[in-house]
This record gives C-alpha cells, sequence and structure tokens, in this order.
C-alpha cells in the first residue's frame, strides 16, 4: 500500500471588538486608527485565528489552550512572539508550514495599504516566502457588528505537512 503523504488543513477564526486608548494591531503591523482591539493581549485578531489555524491543522488545540488569557505572563503580549511560539510547537511534531491565507473583515480603517507589510511580517514569522503568505481584507457591506464599527474579525487557513 502507498504511503499517504500527512498534508493537513486547518482553519482558525477570533474576533476582538474595539476599545479606546488602545493601539490597532493586524497581522503583527500597527495600524493608524482611532481605537484599537480589545483583549488580553495586544488583541491582534489576525494573528490569533493564524495561530488556530496552525494549532488545528496540527490537531494541537488552540490558542487559548496554548497562552490562556487566564494567565498574566500574557496580560499584553505581542501576538507576533505568539506566532513564533506556535511554529515552534508545530516544528517540534515534525511540521513544515506550506501555506497560509488570512482574512480580515473589518468596514473600518482600509487595511489596503497595509497588506504587503502584513504579507512581509507574517512570512517573515513563519519562516516562509512571502508568495506563501495571502492576507486580504473585506467588508460586510456595513452589515452586522464588523458593519457597525464595533469590531473586526479574521478567519484564517493553514496548509501544514510532516
Amino acid at each position: 500500500m502507498a504511503m499517504i503523504p500527512d498534508f493537513r488543513v486547518g482553519n482558525g477564526f477570533d474576533v476582538h471588538k474595539f476599545a479606546e486608548n488602545r493601539e490597532l494591531w493586524l497581522c503583527g503591523v500597527k495600524v493608524p486608527h482611532d481605537m484599537g482591539l480589545l483583549g488580553h493581549s495586544d488583541a491582534d485578531v489576525a494573528l490569533h485565528a493564524l495561530c488556530d489555524a496552525l494549532l488545528g491543522a496540527a490537531s494541537m488545540r488552540d490558542i487559548g489552550f496554548h497562552f490562556p488569557d487566564t494567565d498574566p505572563a500574557y496580560k499584553g503580549a505581542d501576538s507576533r512572539v505568539l506566532l513564533r511560539r506556535v511554529v515552534e510547537l508545530i516544528a517540534a511534531e515534525g511540521f513544515s508550514i506550506g501555506n497560509v491565507d488570512v482574512t480580515i473583515i473589518a468596514q473600518k480603517p482600509k487595511l489596503l495599504p497595509y497588506i504587503p507589510e502584513m504579507i512581509s511580517t507574517v512570512a517573515q514569522d513563519l519562516g516562509i516566502d512571502a508568495g506563501r503568505v495571502s492576507v486580504k481584507a473585506t467588508t460586510t457591506e456595513r452589515l452586522g457588528f464588523t458593519g457597525r464599527g464595533e469590531g473586526i474579525a479574521a478567519m484564517a487557513t493553514a496548509l501544514i505537512a510532516r
């Protein structure tokens, strides 16, 4: 019987609401905006979704399991550090990253000017070529909580292999 390659796909989803007196971080990039996202860490909703996609693909639970918001060690944590730790965790299980795809769902701010830097930053943290990283932004046409400007959601998909 032929050996089946161990390719795995995972998806992640996260949501954070807007809050005053917070910086807005998306895919490791500081985005100028009058509000940031509320969370125990820096609340980078896009990187949190990506962490969950990678962990899910490796059958290693989720970001809350590995970095609980009840642990003061993660108060104000840089989500790029968490992402790099996730890469280490899945690498320890023999996985490498094929590609990732992140979608940020926000009515505002407009994110198009920041996408190239987001791709570069994510690729650097994952240790892969930028050509294997996709970051996109979309709106919900003013529908739902993101459309009303109450927060931001993000989805991510990751392909890993062992």
